[in-house]
């Protein structure tokens, strides 16, 4: 079944909870989708049960725990999230529960794009668009739909902002299809998911967000086309974080919490950025090697979950459990899609690496929040956020890491939330 878009809204009619004056300047064609790998998981659970690992930990390995991850995961991690992957795990009932959500697809520059779309039915709500990154998917934004998308109200009340929340998985990850040119940068997306939500949607104002390779879609956005997107959040930056020394050298105070952070950073670039580098320089190599492993891919991924999130994972506000680690790399098996997921880092070998923070404010006058989350991998203090967007509200939160839609949706949603105190700046 297909939606002509046009069609409908010049028959007065509405769609997604748009206006019919909301009219898009180009045909679009949105499809709704269903999630269908049923048939794909016997052999997937057969590749797991008849998959070996070995029968001891190497002495140089046996460092490396849950807490420091010194040389990758562990034996013992890896083995246990294997055996509850068959026995504990049900894909069928995890597809169910994400079928719930409604999904849509549509081909914008000859990408087919999977995004899913909830709308409050509130008239003043914000349209935002929430972006992954890697190895997240768009479940990793799935739980701040309820948060961000209540029940209608009544026209005027901004006592609490409501959004339409749109959280489109990138191209060649999940349900995207992969671009079909070498030359593909985040400014690429930028350009896909703009037209996604002013064209294909018929927003013609919306706010972003993003995180990992998100942020550097969503801070694109933000640069790029600075009429529809009127304001953004982050919680990482697509430019390299400083060093200790380049925050000791302009004398910047830091709290506590911020020590902890700027610690993560050093650790990261230390020892934590081997896999950037395979996957910026021969993400072939790393990608058909586990293409067909689901539990390779999950002591790759799986790692990343583990390490780069907030070590109290699973308990208070995160939702990060072995279930939820399973389910994600469930997905990109399933799809896939784990060769072109990887493929980002080659197509963009220069991303996250700009340390000159002198030139490169954002080319809009729409606000900027952001949201340091303690455990994440990479730290900006407020001074260097500052220097790259109309910066107006900057947030430190104790609770969470590198995925903070999942070990602390709560205050995610929070912070976007106050996105609706400047939304008419």
């Amino acid at each position: 079944m297909s939606i002509t878009l046009s069609s409908l809204l010049l028959s007065g009619l509405t769609l997604f909870g748009l206006p019919a004056d909301a009219a898009p300047t180009k045909q679009f064609e949105v499809e709704p989708f269903e999630i269908n790998l049923s048939e794909r998981v016997p052999r997937m659970l057969d590749l797991i049960r008849d998959t070996q690992l070995p029968s001891f930990e190497l002495a140089a390995a046996s460092e490396s725990t849950n807490e420091t991850l010194s040389t990758g995961i562990p034996l013992h991690t890896l083995d246990e999230l294997k055996n509850e992957w068959v026995t504990g795990f049900n894909w069928d009932e995890e597809q169910a529960s994400i079928n719930k959500l409604h999904h849509f697809t549509v081909n914008i520059e000859g990408i087919d794009v999977h995004f899913v779309h909830e709308v409050s039915g509130n008239p003043d709500a914000i349209p935002i668009i929430l972006l992954h990154g890697w190895p997240g998917t768009f479940l990793e934004m799935a739980p701040l739909i309820d948060l961000l998308v209540p029940k209608p109200q009544p026209k005027g009340n901004t006592s609490t902002a409501t959004f339409d929340v749109v959280i489109p998985s990138l191209p060649g990850f999940g349900f995207s299809s992969p671009p079909l040119t070498k030359a593909w940068g985040t400014d690429d997306s930028a350009r896909v998911f703009n037209t996604l939500m002013t064209e294909a949607l018929g927003y013609e104002r919306y706010a972003v967000h993003g995180t990992d390779w998100g942020a550097g879609v969503a801070y694109s956005m933000y640069d790029q086309f600075n009429t529809t997107v009127r304001a953004g959040h982050l919680n990482f930056l697509p430019f390299g974080p400083p060093t200790a020394a380049d925050v000791a050298a302009r004398n910047i105070t830091l709290s506590p919490g911020e020590l902890v952070s700027q610690q993560r950073n050093t650790d990261w670039d230390a020892a934590g950025n081997g896999y950037f580098i395979e996957q910026t320089t021969k993400p072939n190599t790393i990608g058909l090697a586990l293409y067909d492993n689901p539990v390779g891919q999950l002591a790759w991924i799986g790692e990343k979950f583990i390490s780069w999130s907030d070590p109290r994972q699973g308990t208070g506000p995160s939702l990060l459990t072995h279930n939820e680690i399973l389910r994600e790399v469930s997905l990109y098996y399933l799809t896939r899609s784990f060769v072109s997921s990887v493929y980002i880092y080659y197509q963009n070998s220069n991303g996250f690496t700009q340390t000159d923070y002198s030139n490169v404010k954002a080319r809009t006058n729409a606000p900027l929040l952001y949201t340091t989350f303690k455990y994440n991998i990479g730290f900006w203090p407020k001074e260097y956020v500052a220097a790259v967007g109309n910066l107006v509200s900057y947030n430190f939160r104790e609770f969470g890491g590198h995925f903070p839609g999942l070990d602390n949706p709560v205050g995610l949603a929070d912070d976007i939330r106050d996105i609706g105190k400047y939304w008419a700046y």
